[in-house]
């Protein structure tokens, strides 16, 4: 029986050639997962936290060579991006549920691939992707349990400092590990794309509202691996081209240091 899918995508002033390339690269996938016999219905929305007109009239442009009209959701001012994904989340009755970034481009047999899998995998909740950055190198998005070093390392340290941690980071980004095969119980995934097993984050209550941007995603995916699997599937590709907080400014610094002070403070702190 071919399964039904939900998908969001918060827009805060959103690049619009990257988006561009996020709905045609979707439009391909969604096509094939129907042709395949694994995806029977798409609700897809958009959810417009500031800036998203004119990405969300070209969006919906692409998205009709699907005969896919998003539902969009504007006017509630700029929630962040966990609460964002939560007004979608509330009203999705799908079997499972894809939060993606304005900024990735799926594989044309990415959904295929993680329809399967969830199929065939009832214990696993989230589904993490095998990602590359926009030159082919692999981006790891698993993690372990992660100490304040390791974010001061992996965030905001100097290549030459990062150097002489970088043991470490392959163990806090699991490098040796998530390449090639499944992985099962990992610890806490980076969410650009996570998809999810409707009935699981529904339990979960979703998005923590507390985190308004950066760390939600951290928060969400320690939540659900304690009571299922999330599993890394290097079948399901993508490729992310955004991130990296420290090279946005001092704001955006700013907000990633205060959720991770949130972050810590509910789940333990560790520092070293």
């Amino acid at each position: 029986m071919a399964n039904t899918l939900g998908i969001s995508i918060v827009l805060y002033q959103p690049e619009l050639a990257a988006f561009e390339r996020t709905c045609r690269n979707l439009v391909a996938a969604i096509g094939q997962a129907r042709a395949a016999g694994e995806l029977a219905a798409t609700t897809l929305w958009l959810i417009d936290n500031g800036g998203g007109e004119t990405a969300i009239a070209r969006a919906q442009a692409i998205l009709g060579e699907v005969d896919l009209t998003p539902q969009v959701l504007r006017g509630q001012g700029n929630l962040g991006y966990g609460r964002g994904h939560n007004l979608a989340l509330r009203q999705s009755q799908t079997d499972f549920f894809l939060v993606l970034n304005p900024d990735v481009e799926l594989a044309p047999d990415a959904l295929v691939a993680a329809l399967r899998f969830m199929t065939t995998a009832p214990r696993v909740l989230l589904l993490a992707p095998r990602v590359t950055d926009a030159g082919g190198s692999q981006v790891f998005l698993c993690k372990r349990y992660p100490s304040v070093l390791d974010f001061l390392l992996r965030g905001f340290a100097p290549r030459w400092l990062k150097a002489l941690f970088d043991a470490r980071l392959a163990r806090y980004e699991m490098r040796d590990e998530t390449l090639d095969r499944v992985v099962p119980d990992i610890e806490i995934v980076s969410g650009c794309f996570m998809f999810l097993r409707h009935a699981a984050i529904e339990a979960s209550g979703g998005f923590d509202p507390a985190f308004f941007l950066y760390f939600e995603d951290f928060d969400l995916s320690w939540r659900l691996a304690q009571t299922g699997s999330i599993a890394y599937v290097p079948e399901v590709r993508i490729v992310h081209t955004g991130g990296h907080a420290a090279r946005k400014g001092w704001h955006h610094v700013r907000l990633f240091v205060s959720a991770g002070r949130i972050f810590f403070a509910k789940h333990g702190w560790k520092f070293w």
